[in-house]
C-alpha cells in the first residue's frame, strides 16, 4: 500500500489548550503528538495508507469510505486535566486527488484553531484546501 504524508496546522487557537492527533478508534484510541497552544500553531504531521479510489487507511483514519477524516483531540480528549474543554475537530480527507497523491510531497491543510464561541474549533471543518508542501523530518 502506498503511503501519503499529511500535515494539519491549527491557526491561532486559544492559548493554554492541549491538542493531539487521535490514533485508533472507539474507546481503544490514544492521542499522539500532544501540543499545548501558545506561541506557535499546533502542527500534526503523519502518514496514511492510500488505496485505489483513492481511499485512505491506517490508525489515524476515521469514517466510512468516501467520507474519511482525521480527528484532532482537544482539552480532556487530548489528556489535559486542568481544562473545561472537551472537544474534537474533524478534518475531512475529501478533496485529496490522485494527482496530489502522485506529487510525492506532503499535503498540508490549515484550519482555524478558534471557533465562533472563542474556544477551540470543534466539529467538522467545512472546507479544507489541501496543498502540496515540502517534507519535514517530523512524522508519525
Amino acid at each position: 500500500m502506498e503511503e501519503l504524508t499529511l500535515r494539519i496546522i491549527l491557526e491561532s487557537p486559544p492559548a493554554g489548550v492541549d491538542f493531539g492527533l487521535q490514533k485508533g478508534r472507539g474507546s481503544a484510541y490514544e492521542t499522539v503528538q500532544n501540543q499545548r497552544s501558545g506561541a506557535t500553531d499546533p502542527t500534526f504531521e503523519f502518514t496514511v495508507g492510500v488505496k485505489p479510489g483513492p481511499d485512505f487507511a491506517g490508525p489515524f483514519v476515521q469514517g466510512p469510505a468516501k467520507q474519511r477524516f482525521v480527528y484532532i483531540d482537544i482539552g480532556t480528549y487530548a489528556g489535559q486535566t486542568n481544562t473545561s474543554w472537551s472537544r474534537r475537530l474533524k478534518v475531512p480527507l475529501s478533496g485529496i486527488t490522485q494527482e496530489m497523491i502522485d506529487s510525492q510531497t506532503v499535503l498540508e491543510a490549515r484550519t482555524p484553531g478558534t471557533g465562533k464561541d472563542g474556544g477551540p474549533s470543534c466539529a467538522s471543518v467545512k472546507l479544507v484546501n489541501w496543498k502540496s508542501r515540502p517534507k519535514t523530518s517530523r512524522k508519525t
